[in-house]
């Protein structure tokens, strides 16, 4: 981490167009622990390089130019997803390294940092795409194929990998696969473009899926969840189910949109309702314990996720809903709205800013109880709605308000003008 006694080191040691990734001081011999390291139980952290035993795992990257780098290290729990230009020459394609499946499978994982436990990359699909951009998935993948030259072609090149990589709570790499998209050049094409991603799943559960990487994008539901305390984020694999609100009907009964929600989607401000009949009959208890229920939901959410890829076990990552009540003096309240306000702000470079949610507040409206008369009905409205607040533009340092001033202007203060 920079600080300002190491910053000048830093810059001397990382800021030209190349480094090293591997720090002078790994030591990747695992059969002889130093006594330091005796007692020490590695596991894989958040953003350590994922190692192998020749070094890291590689996702190639462009670095100063569009040009690939292969010294760009995958980050454990990272998702990242990269695209680069590399030269390739139909002659001497099948001696370039990077453009071969080998050069991706080769080295096995290390399960934890400097352990003598290997885990093997798997192939899991291989894709060939055409000349014309069409791709056609083999039936087999556990056939390695390698760039070859024909017709004046190479074949089974590399155009993209997709890395899979399933680990435990634990912090320990247990499975690891790639898919490839290979693909033929001609000798009109000297470069190619190559596409790179990694995923993370953890064991025995289900990927969830994200909302933008790393701001929210609109238009994407906004991901949320509950915080059992010992655990992280816990979240419902649906992502149109993570966050929602009651959803409108065609005969706009309340009592009959039981379970009709609809998903909230960043930036899209929403208003629903229905309309509720109340009789004679009607308890009040009773009818509000099912109008909370109508509006929230049987399962609302505690946190919502401040970033579109705020990771699950990053708790400080999340904010949490604060809800509100607003009701007049009465024995009995029923609700009658449901709001949701959510504050964002912009994060991040100016050039391209990222949507971060700040705070999200919930408020329940409620209404007196009027008990309606033998023989006669009451309808009453019953809203839900969302409402999204940009609050990118903080008062400068400093600020005061002005003063007021109750002054009145004579009448002909803006002559000429007006």
């Amino acid at each position: 981490m920079p600080t300002s006694e190491n910053f000048d080191q830093l810059l001397k040691q990382f800021g030209s167009a190349s480094f090293s990734a591997e720090p002078e001081s790994w030591d990747m011999n695992t059969d002889d622990p130093t006594p330091s390291d005796a007692n020490e139980t590695y596991r894989y952290e958040y953003g350590v390089p994922v190692q192998t035993v020749d070094g890291f795992l590689r996702l190639p990257s462009p670095v100063v130019s569009s040009w690939c780098s292969d010294t760009n290290p995958a980050g454990f729990l990272v998702n990242q997803a990269t695209k680069c230009t590399r030269l390739v020459s139909v002659e001497t394609c099948d001696k370039i390294e990077a453009v071969s499946m080998l050069f991706y499978i080769n080295s096995s994982i290390l399960a934890v940092p400097k352990s003598s436990q290997r885990v093997n990359i798997t192939v899991q699909s291989i894709a060939v795409q055409s000349l014309n951009g069409m791709q056609t998935l083999l039936n087999g993948s556990d056939v390695l194929r390698l760039p070859v030259v024909l017709d004046e072609l190479c074949m089974n090149i590399v155009l993209g990998v997709s890395y899979h990589i399933t680990y435990t709570d634990a912090g320990e790499i247990i499975e690891a696969a790639a898919a490839f998209v290979l693909g033929a050049v001609n000798k009109e094409t000297p470069s190619i473009q190559q596409s790179f991603d990694i995923s993370f799943t953890q064991v025995n559960t289900e990927p969830v899926p994200l909302s933008g990487n790393p701001g929210y994008v609109v238009g994407l539901p906004v991901r949320a969840g509950f915080w059992p305390q010992g655990s992280g984020i816990i979240q419902n694999t649906n992502k149109y189910g993570q966050l929602t609100i009651l959803q409108s009907t065609s005969n706009q009964d309340c009592l009959a949109a039981q379970g009709a929600r609809t998903p909230i989607l960043f930036g899209y401000n929403m208003i629903s309702g229905c309309q509720l009949r109340i009789t004679a009959a009607t308890k009040c208890q009773p009818l509000a314990q099912t109008l909370q229920d109508l509006l929230k939901g049987q399962s609302f959410p505690e946190y919502v996720a401040s970033f579109g890829n705020s990771q699950a076990q990053d708790v400080l990552d999340w904010v949490p809903i604060t809800h509100l009540h607003t009701s007049e003096q009465s024995s009995c309240q029923i609700p009658v709205s449901f709001e949701i306000e959510v504050k964002w702000t912009k994060y991040g470079s100016l050039v391209n800013p990222q949507a971060r949610i700040v705070n999200v507040t919930a408020t329940i409206s409620t209404s007196p109880w009027k008990q309606v008369p033998s023989g006669r009905e009451r309808t009453i409205p019953v809203t839900s709605s969302v409402v999204f607040t940009d609050v990118s533009s903080p008062a400068e340092p400093g600020y005061k308000a002005w003063p007021t001033i109750n002054l009145k202007l004579p009448s002909d203060f803006f002559f000429p003008f007006v």
